[in-house]
């Protein structure tokens, strides 16, 4: 029976994590492992004390950035399948039973826009996005995010996250997807919004 982890990261989101924890507790199908990780803002220890029974914490004393980060927690992953949650977003209940039923190597699905800001990063991409409910649907049809369920060991023996070398931006995603997809990954999609993406003034990435 296959195993799932997710990684939920977190720098200057100690506010808003327990939205991104809660989600995860909350799946109707559980997760195998959850992990949380503060990269070095030390904003997130008040959550230890609600939720260290089911959540493994690592609160790091100084900032790895995201590449360094993402890989050292990638390392200790335990788990057939991972993915990573920022800690600002959020997961529907029933996303991790319905990533659970495709087989394949990567799973990527649709995500909803959200946050006050959400006008900001539908002007990049409105040819991918819809008006829904008051927020925007992502279509992400085969395409990489951030929190896409894979193969953890594949993701391993491809080397990881790094940095994207022809973008001015972190990328990590989009390298690891190149990499995996490269190595013979076979790849999946659900065409539901499965993941709150919340754009607020904190986002660390901008666009």
């Amino acid at each position: 029976m296959k195993t799932y982890g997710l990684v939920i990261s977190s720098y200057g989101y100690g506010h808003l994590a327990a939205h991104a924890i809660e989600s995860a507790l909350c799946q109707t199908k559980q997760f195998d492992k959850i992990w949380f990780v503060d990269d070095g803002k030390g904003d997130c220890g008040h959550l230890i004390p609600l939720y260290d029974k089911r959540v493994t914490f690592k609160l790091r004393e100084n900032n790895l950035g995201i590449v360094e980060n993402f890989n050292d927690m990638l390392l200790g992953v335990n788990t057939d399948y991972v993915m990573f949650l920022g800690a600002d977003n959020w997961l529907r209940p029933d996303a991790l039973k319905l990533l659970s039923e495709v087989e394949a190597d990567i799973v990527t699905y649709d995500i909803i826009v959200t946050g006050e800001l959400r006008n900001e990063i539908q002007q990049f991409y409105s040819h991918h996005m819809r008006e829904y409910q008051g927020d925007y649907y992502w279509s992400r049809l085969m395409q990489h995010h951030g929190s896409m369920l894979y193969n953890a060991d594949l993701a391993k023996k491809v080397g990881g996250y790094a940095h994207n070398k022809t973008s001015s931006r972190t990328d990590e995603d989009l390298n690891i997807w190149d990499k995996m997809r490269n190595g013979g990954a076979k790849v999946s999609h659900i065409g539901q919004g499965l993941l709150y993406y919340r754009r607020h003034i904190e986002n660390f990435n901008k666009y």
